[in-house]
């Protein structure tokens, strides 16, 4: 199973703004004072626009679909929690802690991209665990190495262990469980989504391993990557509040690899951790300041990636 695409799905907002339902245990998110609604929404676009010109530039296959005033949705711009597209053509839809981010799931964006031509065979809805409080949320809480069917959990609020098992049954994938924590006004508490302390690349792995307060579990984690062969790229968190762990590896034209992630991201690694990262992959960044401030979420949680098979 192939572990990049060349295509990705992006929500472009048209109401974003600061979830006050996620906020609850999304650490990263602020309010931006003195700011009204419609600014921090139409800098949001401007970002957002600019970072789908630079992919699309180097050849990444961009699908946008716009949101939609109603329902109200102000996290819609990071679609990768609530759906996953599978190489077999299979469709994953996720339960959403927030209840305000479960309006983000549209049938009709399917029918888009059926409509590209993409062939989705089979949906396997997870959503109806909502009404009995357990979530998982997408490739924001599940991590998958696709090629050597593994799935990386860091188990949270929104990241229920049974509903991960179910879906590592369901998908073929060998579960690899742990916690991770950050620390919040002096106490540790556990962060939000994994894919924010961890990125898998094809032959690498960007991790901020000192969230993993457990040990074992800590070493656990760091074996099943380097048994697999992955360059371990480790990052401080620091550097994983600037968002250095929300990346992606993307296919560019004729398969030319990038790791995307913001101009925050960028800017928190060391000339050691570019070189790194240069090695495997060229490295693609855009400003996401406000998206970042308000969504409590960066590059990565904006690209769902498309693996479906083509007519």
């Amino acid at each position: 199973m192939k572990q990049t695409t060349n295509s990705i799905l992006m929500i472009r907002p048209v109401a974003f703004r600061m979830n006050e339902q996620t906020a609850i245990n999304n650490y990263y998110q602020k309010v931006l004072d003195g700011l009204l609604p419609a600014t921090v929404n139409a800098k949001a676009q401007q970002e957002f626009d600019t970072f789908v010109q630079k992919l699309r530039a180097v050849g990444i296959d961009v699908t946008v679909v716009d949101d939609t005033l109603e329902p109200s949705t102000p996290d819609s711009i990071f679609p990768n929690n609530w759906i996953s597209f599978h190489q077999n053509g299979d469709v994953a839809l996720y339960p959403m802690f927030a209840e305000n981010r479960r309006q983000e799931r549209r049938e009709e964006i399917l029918d888009l991209l059926e409509e590209k031509g993409f062939v989705i065979q089979n949906i396997v809805d997870y959503t109806s665990a909502e009404e009995d409080g357990f979530f998982l949320e997408g490739t924001g809480s599940l991590l998958l190495d696709r090629g050597n069917s593994k799935a990386y959990c860091a188990l949270s609020p929104r990241a229920d262990e049974e509903l991960f098992i179910e879906f590592c049954e369901d998908f073929d994938y060998a579960p690899v469980i742990f916690e991770a924590f950050q620390t919040v006004d002096g106490e540790r508490k556990l962060i939000y989504h994994t894919n924010v302390m961890m990125c898998l690349g094809e032959t690498f792995a960007v991790i901020c391993s000192d969230c993993i307060d457990d040990k074992k579990e800590r070493k656990m984690v760091l074996d099943n990557l380097k048994e697999n062969s992955k360059e371990i790229i480790i990052i401080t968190e620091a550097q994983m509040n600037n968002f250095a762990g929300n990346m992606l590896e993307v296919l560019g034209a004729n398969d030319k690899r990038y790791v995307i992630m913001s101009a925050a991201a960028h800017q928190s690694l060391t000339p050691k951790q570019i070189e790194q990262l240069e090695k495997h992959a060229e490295i693609l960044s855009s400003s996401l300041d406000t998206v970042e401030a308000c969504g409590g979420g960066s590059a990565r949680c904006m690209m769902a990636e498309i693996f479906l098979p083509k007519n």
